[in-house]
């Protein structure tokens, strides 16, 4: 963390290609239906407004969405995003790594954990893999 925004993303059934998450290896065992990490842009906004310097990358997530609120991202809810077909499955729980983040650490985390509760983005099944640009939308299929 924070995960650094990138041009493109080649995307495969086990989620970012080059993307290594020792959670998602090791606790979750690869399930895929944790491949992605998706957090509307509208969250991180709502941080921010909050006191939270939140950029995008920081929370983990894998592609950031505007315009789809984040009601609307619910499981088994189909999504495309450039040339990638997913399926949201379950919401992010906000994890004890975000008090690496330099405005969190051991003394806020606890507060920044329960902020986050409910806002830190879904999970999502890659159906079909492909390649995602830096400005391709979210669309709900």
């Amino acid at each position: 963390l924070p995960k650094p925004a990138v041009d493109e993303i080649e995307v495969d059934a086990t989620g970012v290609v080059g993307d290594f998450n020792r959670y998602r290896h090791e606790e979750l065992h690869d399930d895929p239906d944790s491949a992605l990490l998706i957090l509307p842009e509208e969250i991180l906004a709502e941080l921010r407004s909050e006191g939270w310097p939140v950029r995008p990358g920081d929370l983990g997530e894998n592609v950031s969405s505007r315009q789809v609120p984040y009601a609307l991202l619910q499981p088994s809810s189909r999504v495309a995003i450039g040339a990638v077909r997913a399926v949201i499955t379950r919401p992010c729980d906000p994890c004890s790594n975000l008090y690496l983040l330099p405005y969190v650490g051991e003394h806020r985390g606890p507060e920044f954990m329960k902020t986050l509760l409910n806002r830190r983005g879904w999970y999502a099944r890659v159906l079909t893999p492909g390649r995602v640009h830096l400005r391709d939308p979210i669309v709900l299929d």
